[in-house]
């Protein structure tokens, strides 16, 4: 693996992590040091990820890890939600039955899991999983590439949310429902299914973030 891959993957899993938090100053020097690898290098990963959006150049400060506000969350959740509608419509109109019934059967056993404290991170697997079918099945490149840009920013902006319990069943019930549809042929309720589970997971993570109020602030 290039030295600019390596840094450039290890900071990017930092950054959707949050273990680097938004407002982190991202020095050349400590991270060279830190990641084994050049400056060189460092720098173009740096230049990557704030063409992503995950860092951003500050005069006087170098780069930071780029803030996560509501109003950013709210932004991207539109943009989201128009886009996965789509791929959701597009994959049930272009018929690829089979891949998405044995999808809805996993998130259907998922739900039983995770009723019973079986592991999360066993289902985010299986959720990248519905995203990786989505984009080979729905039939649009530039649908894709668009989606896979914004992946990372939603990624941040999950973590922001609590995971509750609950929360994750009710988001794996949503997921075969919304499986269910595009099994069907069926690109109305697809995209219906997938604007309902959006909304859910938004409305999740504002509950989890309540604005502040001048007495909190205080």
């Amino acid at each position: 693996m290039r030295a600019s891959e390596k840094a450039y993957q290890n900071l990017h899993e930092d950054i959707v992590a949050w273990r680097l938090l938004p407002g982190t100053v991202l020095a050349e020097v400590e991270l060279s040091e830190r990641l084994g690898v050049s400056r060189t290098p460092v720098r173009e990963a740096l230049s990557r990820l704030t063409a992503e959006g995950l860092t951003t150049a500050k005069g006087g400060r170098g780069v930071v890890v780029t803030e996560v506000s509501l109003e950013t969350v709210r932004e991207l959740y539109e943009l989201r939600e128009t886009l996965e509608a789509k791929a959701a419509a597009l994959a049930a109109e272009r018929g690829h039955g089979e891949v998405f019934s044995e999808l809805q059967k996993r998130f259907e056993l998922a739900h039983e899991n995770l009723a019973s404290g079986k592991s999360i991170e066993e289902y985010y697997r299986l959720s990248g999983d519905l995203d990786a079918a989505l984009d080979e099945h729905c039939g649009n490149p530039f649908l894709v590439s668009t989606l896979k840009n914004l992946r990372p920013l939603l990624a941040r902006a999950r973590r922001m949310a609590q995971e509750h319990p609950r929360r994750l069943e009710a988001t794996a019930a949503e997921h075969a429902s919304i499986c269910a549809a595009v099994a069907a042929g069926n690109p109305h309720l697809a995209a219906a299914t997938t604007t309902v589970h959006l909304s859910n997971s938004l409305q999740h993570i504002l509950d989890s973030n309540p604005p502040q109020t001048e007495e909190d602030q205080n």
